[in-house]
């Protein structure tokens, strides 16, 4: 099995992206209510990661990463390329997967609906920012 045509460039600066609108979206946009619906407070959420914080931050900029990968795996099938289709690829993504996995894990997880909302958004946004870096960066 051959791996599929893909810029890594694209990838890398997608991921960065993704990973950065995580922290605009966690701590500048919506930090208020995300920490009032986690039902920890700032102080004890700060103080829990403490030394763990560049592993979370690592990690999370891994996920960003796999994601662009995968998404640029799945843009090649929706030609012509363009922002537009990007954006719509990276929407289709979440509405077929992230969105539904989510809301059943938070239906059986009794996660309140505004913070399922917070979250899966933050979602919707990197997929449609992916789709659109990917698309049109060939």
């Amino acid at each position: 099995m051959a791996f599929p045509h893909v810029n890594y460039l694209a990838i890398l600066v997608s991921g960065v992206v993704i990973f950065i609108l995580g922290g605009l979206w966690y701590s500048v946009i919506f930090k208020k209510p995300w920490i009032a619906l986690m039902g920890i407070p700032e102080e004890k959420m700060k103080e829990g990661s403490g030394s763990a914080m560049p592993v979370l931050l690592f990690m999370s900029f891994l996920c960003g990463l796999l994601t662009s990968y995968v998404m640029a795996i799945i843009i090649n099938h929706f030609f012509p390329y363009s922002l537009v289709r990007g954006a719509m690829v990276g929407t289709i993504c979440w509405v077929g997967f992230a969105a539904p996995t989510s809301f059943a894990t938070a239906i059986f997880s009794m996660t309140k609906k505004p913070l399922w909302l917070i979250n899966s958004a933050y979602n919707l946004v990197s997929f449609i920012a992916a789709g659109m870096i990917l698309s049109v960066w060939r």
